[in-house]
């Protein structure tokens, strides 16, 4: 089998690997490799390209033949790193979208977990059970209010007066010392 056709269909371990799948992290870093791979790629084209361009400009007008078959190269160079940028782009949106396919992937599991974590929790309890418990607690607050109510106002122990004698017992004190101010006060002759 060639190493194109064991490529494409794999082969040995590979094989097996195929029918179950690559996991994210495999194929993220094979993806990593090949634009690794294709940068130097075309780190190494590029410095062709200013080669080429270098033998074409020092032919010049010396030797036509040399300098067009040093442009022809510096073309072939250009198509090939063309193709490469193309190739780069595609692997890069891919891998982009791997990573977040896994991400996502990841998130849906953590969501899945915490479903099953509230189900567990909720699972003890009873609609009906809290209702009465909350009925529970609101009748002891309002007994302890009461409570309260009771504790924080004055005891009445014999303090009870009549509101029309006090009132009219401070009437009289006003007008005492009305008269007082009034004594002290000299007129003119």
């Amino acid at each position: 089998m060639s190493k194109i056709s064991k490529f494409f269909k794999g082969g040995g371990s590979a094989a097996s690997k195929g029918r179950r799948g690559p996991s994210p992290q495999e194929a993220l870093a094979r993806l990593r490799e090949t634009e690794e791979m294709l940068s130097k790629k075309q780190e190494y084209l590029e410095t062709r390209i200013e080669r080429e361009l270098a033998v074409a400009r020092q032919h010049g007008t010396k030797n036509k033949r040399a300098a067009l078959q040093a442009l022809k190269r510096k073309k072939r160079y250009e198509k090939q790193l063309n193709q490469i940028d193309g190739t780069l782009s595609t692997i890069e949106f891919q891998r982009e979208a791997l990573e977040n396919s896994h991400t996502n992937t990841e998130v849906l599991k953590n969501m899945g977990y915490a479903a099953q974590a509230m189900k567990k929790v909720h699972e003890n309890m009873d609609l009906n059970k809290i209702d009465d418990l909350m009925q529970d607690i609101t009748e002891q607050q309002d007994v302890a209010q009461e409570i309260s109510d009771a504790i924080s106002n004055r005891a009445a122990f014999g303090d009870e007066f009549d509101e029309d004698e006090l009132m009219a017992e401070l009437e009289e004190l006003e007008q005492e010392e009305l008269n007082k101010g009034m004594r002290d006060v000299r007129l003119p002759s």
